[in-house]
């Protein structure tokens, strides 16, 4: 279990956006904007070859001819660019990275892993949501809506029920502190996460959304922690066999997967 740079993951003073647009519906588009409307008061980079300023924020060209050192790179670039981009930004001295991107499988995801190893890069992601800081003024995301900044820190491997719960809370004026859609958990998993925020003092409650835990020694080790420390509710899914067929076929072995969860949650406290 690792929390290296997750300070710069989750607590960023500057933020560089591969793949910024302007062009209407696009996914960089939508990022574009919440970042740059968020209310951040660190540094904000745009990175695109073909526009030298984007609504009104001056664009770079590339990495290299930043005019500082990131903490944070948010990507949003077709999947193929990625591994370079990594790369780059490891050069440059960035520590984390959130990959909105999806398609990141095989040889792309091993080479994307090996070069944000070469210079201790985190990853978020890839193929998620992205990343919500309300106390910070970040939205690295293309969510529609920022949540009012709060103590509740919400982490779920769905983008889509990130979407929906926002939307039911601003409603009910309930914030947040980190909202992180981890997606593929190539790296930064919910392991890491609960383990960072269980000394974090921005957050005084942790939920999760979880689909299936992966290293799950590290996940209970981290869960007991945090629990210590404030409460955790998860959420977990697939747990009943009209709901999660395509996971697991047989009604016995999705009956047998639930408890194991349900004992490993209540060990964790």
């Amino acid at each position: 279990m690792t929390i290296r740079n997750l300070d710069a993951l989750l607590s960023p003073r500057s933020i560089v956006l591969l793949g910024a647009s302007d062009r209407p519906g696009g996914v960089g588009a939508v990022v574009t904007r919440n970042l740059i409307s968020g209310g951040f008061k660190g540094d904000i980079w745009l990175v695109n070859p073909g526009h030298a300023m984007i609504n009104g924020t001056v664009c770079y060209p590339s990495i290299a001819e930043l005019p500082g050192t990131p903490d944070l790179a948010v990507i949003a670039t077709p999947a193929a660019t990625v591994p370079a981009l990594i790369d780059q930004l490891g050069q440059k001295g960035c520590r984390s990275a959130v990959v909105i991107t999806a398609g990141i499988r095989g040889d792309l995801k091993q080479a994307m892993l090996e070069a944000a190893g070469r210079y201790l890069i985190r990853i978020q992601g890839p193929n998620c949501l992205g990343l919500m800081l309300p106390p910070l003024g970040i939205n690295a995301s293309f969510s529609h809506l920022m949540p009012p900044a709060g103590n509740l820190a919400f982490l779920s491997q769905s983008g889509a029920l990130i979407t929906g719960i926002v939307d039911w809370a601003a409603s009910r004026r309930i914030g947040f502190s980190h909202v992180v859609s981890m997606g593929d958990m190539a790296d930064v998993d919910a392991g890491d996460l609960l383990d960072y925020l269980a000394g974090d003092t921005a957050s005084d409650a942790i939920l999760m959304y979880v689909e299936n835990v992966t290293a799950a020694r590290k996940f209970m080790s981290a869960a007991r922690r945090a629990a210590r420390a404030k409460p955790v509710i998860v959420i977990k899914s697939g747990r009943h066999a009209a709901g999660a067929a395509a996971a697991l076929s047989h009604t016995g072995a999705l009956a047998g997967a639930d408890h194991a969860y349900q004992a490993a949650f209540r060990r964790a406290g």
